[in-house]
């Protein structure tokens, strides 16, 4: 009788698991993400009481008293302790306070590619209460003032292999009267200042807190640049209570104090200095910083510092699935990826050639007030939603006529929203927990990312400016971007801002701007259809150093097709669609074709043979 109750019991239990598993098979996931959001949830409403004030910051402390000789930093050969790293920001904290120029609270841009005396920086600034604006390294002269001008930031902490960039816009800095310190021991150009020689000799006492007393979560923290605008990009506001809750990105995906994190995205960038750089602080993992990516040296890094946990982008995963096949390639430690903007066809690629690396893709934006993981690991989603996280986040996908571009409103003017399978534009509501900061002196391009009267009369709601999808089991899909975008090597660039530095060129005089797909590689490459000024000619070599002279390397247009005239709509919009169905095959167009040649350093003719080798993926672009 008893083993019959049991084996009954037994029975029902595994009818039961089946029953849930094939019904629900994400029952467990979801669970698990449930007590994840929960716990990060009340841990943020616990710190948020905190007086003083609890910041970013203040974790590194914590983790500073609680593992001072646990290593925090390794670059190259050298290892720094989260004790070293402490008193390195330190001592960088104490020679800025004593600059006559400066006052504690000041902005302050940096200007570094990566290496651990950006981190130290930044956590000197902090302790000093100074926002700080993450200039991207690879920008030069125009779009260098724009950055540095709309943050408003009185002094500049560079570089050393940058002096010369500054040079080329430091007429207009000491106009200003900014300060401008080099990380170098001694400096002969007027206006620029040595700055490492003060940090040599300046003390290692901590800051006392009076300094940043005045600091509340509203107060802005960082200034990350959207790579949305590449010409003249826009300064997202990174206020102290958005970097509170980032500390939580990487401890709500299971890593922990045992990880080892390898970090070779940029720093300026969202996903390098959030999730890479302030999410370990949370865990108290140890970092292995590079100064940027390399595919030939990826696993041999990971495999050398025991790398358990490495970030990406979509890029940064067909790159390395585009390196020759090792046997040793499943040789590693690694055990999750963390990032966004991969394909499904390159994700199974990586999980078949580098073996069981379980990969989180998320979706998020700098200034955006909503982000989604995929936390259960579906191939070629961004993420999955549950009924909590939208009440806690409330969030819709709303029809879009992509030809007007513009929402679509029913009779009474309201948003409709997107039924399950059908592409939507991701709204999110602007609320206390969920809000929308903004961009830096750009109240313009700000509003341009407010929607209202979405489902009624007076809300307010985040246009993020993505199309996706939400299918039957409440994954989401990622389709497409709305508006004048395109995205290259990891960035988004607003084609907009690409005419905009092309027509200062004189022989130019328009420029409509497109990205358009190449066989074997990730998202759309920049061409450009322009008109001549009258009279003049096409000059390659000049047009080459203008947009070199302008435009981040990924920005610059690898196409010019010369036109009669530019196209354009009703409503005087730029004409695209049959552009970039025609894309650069000089067997489909009559008009004259370029394409940007850096070893000639000019834009040469494109050829039949040339087009050829690209799209048989001879020639890499």
């Amino acid at each position: 009788m008893w083993m019959y109750l049991i084996s009954t019991f037994i029975a029902t239990c595994l009818f039961i698991a089946f029953s849930v598993k094939t019904l629900f098979p994400y029952l467990w996931a979801d669970l698990l993400n449930f007590g994840d959001l929960l716990r990060i949830l009340l841990r943020f409403l616990s710190r948020r009481r905190r007086r003083p004030f609890f910041f970013a910051l203040d974790r590194f402390l914590e983790q500073t008293a609680d593992h001072p000789n646990k290593v925090f930093v390794v670059y190259n050969n050298e290892s720094y302790t989260y004790a070293s790293t402490d008193k390195k920001s330190n001592k960088i904290a104490n020679a800025l306070n004593a600059h006559p120029s400066y006052t504690a609270g000041d902005t302050v841009a940096l200007f570094m590619a990566n290496e651990p005396a950006y981190m130290f920086t930044w956590l000197a600034l902090a302790k000093l209460g100074s926002p700080v604006a993450m200039l991207n390294h690879n920008i030069r002269t125009k779009s260098l003032l724009h950055c540095f001008n709309c943050c408003k930031a009185k002094v500049l902490i560079a570089a050393s292999e940058l002096k010369e960039a500054i040079e080329d816009v430091l007429p207009s800095l000491r106009e200003q009267g900014v300060v401008v310190l080099l990380m170098v021991q001694s400096c002969d150009t007027p206006g620029i200042e040595s700055f490492s020689d003060k940090v040599d000799q300046a003390s290692e006492a901590a800051l006392p807190h009076s300094l940043r007393s005045n600091i509340t979560f509203k107060s802005p923290a960082v200034y990350i640049y959207t790579s949305g605008t590449t010409g003249l990009p826009k300064a997202a506001v990174v206020n102290q209570n958005r970097l509170l809750i980032a500390l939580a990105v990487l401890a709500s995906n299971g890593v922990s104090s045992s990880d080892v994190i390898y970090l070779n995205l940029p720093l300026y960038h969202t996903a390098g200095f959030m999730i890479g750089f302030i999410g370990s602080i949370e865990t108290g993992s140890t970092i292995i910083l590079k100064k940027k990516f390399s595919a030939s040296q990826f696993w041999d890094d990971c495999r050398k510092h025991n790398v358990t946990v490495v970030q990406y982008i979509g890029e940064v995963m067909r790159y390395l699935c585009s390196t020759p096949k090792r046997e040793n390639d499943k040789d590693h430690k690694v055990r999750l990826a963390i990032g966004n903007g991969i394909r499904a066809e390159i994700w199974r690629e990586f999980l078949n050639r580098f073996g069981n690396i379980q990969v989180k893709e998320f979706y998020a934006s700098t200034e955006g007030n909503v982000g989604f993981v995929n936390y259960a690991g579906k191939i070629g989603a961004i993420g999955r939603v549950n009924f909590l996280y939208r009440k806690i986040f409330p969030y819709s996908f709303i029809k879009y006529d992509t030809e007007r571009d513009e929402p679509i409103r029913d009779a009474n003017g309201f948003c409709i929203e997107a039924l399950k399978g059908e592409t939507g534009l991701l709204v999110s509501k602007i609320t206390d927990i969920a809000p929308f900061v903004g961009y830096a002196q750009n109240e313009e391009q700000t509003e341009k990312k407010r929607l209202r009267n979405v489902f009624k009369k007076g809300d307010l709601y985040f246009n993020s400016g993505d199309l996706m999808r939400l299918d039957q089991d409440n994954f989401i899909y990622f389709q497409d971007r709305v508006g004048d975008t395109f995205r290259w090597k990891g960035e988004n660039v607003a084609t907009t801002e690409v005419s905009d530095i092309l027509t200062l060129c004189d022989c130019l005089k328009e420029a409509n701007v497109y990205g358009v797909q190449v066989p074997g590689h990730e998202g759309r490459i920049g061409m450009a259809a322009v008109t001549m000024e009258k009279d003049a000619q096409f000059d390659g070599r000049k047009i080459y150093n203008h947009v070199v002279s302008y435009l981040p390397a990924y920005a610059r247009p690898r196409f010019i097709r010369i036109k009669d005239v530019v196209e354009l709509t009703a409503t005087f919009k730029q004409l695209k669609v049959k552009l970039v169905e025609e894309s650069f095959d000089p067997g489909r167009i009559q008009d004259p074709l370029y394409i940007l040649d850096d070893v000639h350093k000019s834009y040469m003719p494109l050829t039949p043979q040339i087009h050829t080798s690209i799209i048989s993926g001879i020639m890499k672009l």
